[in-house]
């Protein structure tokens, strides 16, 4: 219904939760979409579809192998384009929390290494951090919780140190939009919502922006289908 309505050219998509072999390519290729994924059962799971044809350049993020299928990346017509799920760390005290922080390392890394001269480039998807108060519905209240710690956003900020830049903030440097709602309490119709979902772009990609969006009508409910707790992103590029 999404890829029917405002018909995007390139999707990264995150929290697949099934595997490649039981990925359901026909319908997207049915619409008009090549597709590539890097799937893992129950858990995870990241995938682009474009309108055409691309090269595949790297399925999962190296080294993290153990902390599933996050990662994929793809040369579509000269643009570099990644999609990501972010490990969520469950709580500054478990034992996730650092191997979090270390898959960020390990982003920065690989983006450092194998992203930084290319023309155009785009990383996004689920990054599960907060960047900043306004980010939150609970404000500064939330500081110091598990999306909104410095050491979160301190990893984040270092691969944006790269030459990347959170478009949506960039065009809308003082507005409150969220990206995620739990399900539980009503918290979408309550306005209790999160921006951890981002399009970074670099230089070239920025410069080349018309618009920039939060699709808040994509997490309601659509035709008795339940929507997911995440709302789209897009950009409109020239």
């Amino acid at each position: 219904m999404w890829l029917n309505d405002r018909q995007p050219d390139v999707v990264g998509l995150q929290e697949l939760k099934v595997t490649d072999e039981d990925f359901p390519h026909e319908p997207f290729m049915e619409a008009g979409y090549q597709v590539a994924t890097h799937g893992q059962k129950s858990w995870n799971g990241v995938a682009i579809l474009s309108r055409q044809p691309f090269e595949l350049t790297q399925r999962g993020l190296p080294g993290q192998d153990d902390f599933g299928a996050r990662l994929i990346s793809a040369n579509i017509g000269g643009l570099d384009f990644t999609t990501v799920y972010c490990p969520n760390g469950k709580d500054v005290a478990h034992a996730d929390y650092p191997r979090k922080l270390q898959w960020f390392d390990d982003l920065a890394d690989l983006w450092a290494t194998h992203h930084l001269s290319t023309h155009d480039a785009i990383i996004c998807g689920d990054f599960n951090v907060v960047p900043d108060a306004l980010d939150s519905w609970q404000g500064a209240l939330a500081e110091g919780t598990v999306f909104h710690t410095q050491d979160e956003r301190n990893r984040l900020q270092a691969i944006m140190d790269l030459g990347l830049t959170d478009i949506f903030r960039d065009r809308f440097p003082d507005e409150q939009q969220f990206s995620w709602w739990d399900y539980r309490g009503g918290a979408f119709h309550r306005g209790q919502g999160l921006r951890i979902d981002f399009i970074l772009g670099n230089q070239s990609i920025c410069s080349r922006t018309r618009n920039i969006m939060i699709d808040r009508d994509y997490r309601k409910k659509k035709e008795k289908l339940t929507a997911s707790d995440h709302a789209p992103v897009i950009v409109e590029l020239d």
